[in-house]
């Protein structure tokens, strides 16, 4: 076969899949969190043009954690611009911010954070953080593509690769639903997520820690 009809059969396939757009969305999880139940959301908000907020809230007895990323779309890609992390528990309140500057190409972190985790870390193209996960392996599993990152958060920058496990039923308002299910395993930590078809955000989150369950995010509605 000629170059020609080969650029031809690429370009043919190509237009086949179309680009992953990501829109805004509420999702309201039941949750456990620290083994005590709880309530969480997850939202994307338009910034204005291609960029993106991107929150989760979860709240018990115990306390709250707000997790925000600012994001710009970038074709089928995100790229992290900022972060924010604040735990309440009791009386004590942890609090973090990144900063992901593409002009120097690097991630710095401040607030409550130890001086080896402040930075820098040189940034990669493709380099997500912690939150942008959830929607890559949402974009990725329904694009059939590779679930491997570079994830540069809290400091550090480390391979993530999950497997898909293939397809399970599960039970999402009321109402079952068959989704695939994806794991990374790494040291002592655990994360399983479960993707449902047409939506934008994970059906559920499973976090682990030396066989525990730290999280646990199952969704009730979205809108």
């Amino acid at each position: 076969m000629t170059r020609m009809r080969l650029a031809t059969l690429l370009s043919l396939l190509l237009a086949a899949f179309p680009a992953f757009a990501i829109k805004p969305f509420v999702a309201d999880y039941d949750a456990s969190w620290k083994s005590v139940q709880a309530t969480a959301r997850i939202s994307l908000h338009n910034a204005g043009g291609n960029r993106w907020n991107y929150e989760l809230s979860i709240d018990n007895a115990l306390g709250s954690a707000r997790q925000s990323t600012q994001f710009e779309e970038l074709g089928n890609g995100f790229r992290p611009l900022s972060g924010s992390d604040v735990t309440q528990m009791l009386f004590k309140t942890q609090r973090k911010t990144a900063t992901y500057d593409w002009g120097k190409q690097e991630a710095r972190w401040g607030g409550d954070v130890k001086p080896d985790r402040m930075g820098p870390v040189k940034l990669r193209e493709g380099d997500l953080d912690g939150m942008l996960l959830n929607l890559a392996i949402v974009r990725d599993v329904a694009a059939g593509k590779p679930l491997h990152y570079r994830m540069v958060d809290n400091g550090t920058a480390r391979e993530q690769q999950y497997q898909n496990l293939g397809k399970e039923t599960i039970t999402v308002a009321g109402e079952q639903r068959m989704a695939t299910k994806v794991v990374r395993n790494s040291d002592d930590k655990q994360v399983i997520v479960w993707v449902v078809e047409g939506m934008p955000t994970p059906a559920r989150i499973l976090q682990r820690k030396d066989g525990k369950d730290e999280l646990e995010l199952t969704l009730r509605t979205v809108h």
